[in-house]
């Protein structure tokens, strides 16, 4: 893949068997972005950080975000990336999509009411399951029209985690190597 990929974990971080964990411990150009509280997510903190972690890496860049990060990757290219920093971005996977106004919506995390619905400044790809408790279909579809995005349904999975047994996941590192415009690695 020719892009470095920063890895956007949700609420309390993607844990073991999880596809983004996966991705990054058999890729060495995949890196996890470190959020200061994963149980206390702070929409401010989070894309802060984001940020900083734009700043650090070399363009281009490709984001492999799921749920909660998904968000903060719309928040910070509305409200908090500078053009240049946009600029170094190619493009972001977009996974289970949560929906800040829904019922199971983490209480702990503050600052994502109000999601942007603005085009996003880079090519993205919404995924969405079938049965997601977090996040609806036509939640993730609507999102996925304002923001620019490709949406894509990949039936009954939950949120697209490590319950939704999907392992290494070869469809999802495949929408990634497209936005990344490189080719899937090898198996």
């Amino acid at each position: 893949m020719d892009a470095k990929v920063l890895v956007l974990p949700g609420y309390q971080n993607s844990g073991e068997g999880h596809w983004q964990t996966l991705w990054e411990q058999s890729q060495p150009t995949y890196s996890r972005v470190q959020m200061p509280d994963w149980d206390h997510p702070a929409r401010d903190t989070w894309c802060r950080t984001l940020d900083d972690a734009v700043a650090a890496a070399d363009a281009p860049i490709v984001f492999a975000a799921h749920s909660l990060g998904c968000l903060t990757v719309a928040f910070w290219a509305a409200q908090y990336a500078s053009p240049g920093q946009a600029a170094k971005v190619a493009g972001a996977l977009l996974v289970a999509v949560p929906d800040p106004a829904g019922d199971q919506f983490p209480t702990d995390a503050s600052g994502y009411a109000s999601v942007p619905l603005a085009h996003l400044p880079f090519p993205s790809i919404v995924v969405a399951s079938t049965d997601d408790a977090y996040g609806s279909v036509p939640f993730s579809q609507a999102c996925a029209r304002a923001w620019g995005s490709s949406w894509f349904e990949i039936g009954a999975r939950g949120h697209i985690n490590s319950d939704s047994g999907l392992g290494d996941w070869d469809e999802g590192q495949r929408w990634l190597a497209t936005l990344a415009g490189g080719r899937r690695r090898s198996a």
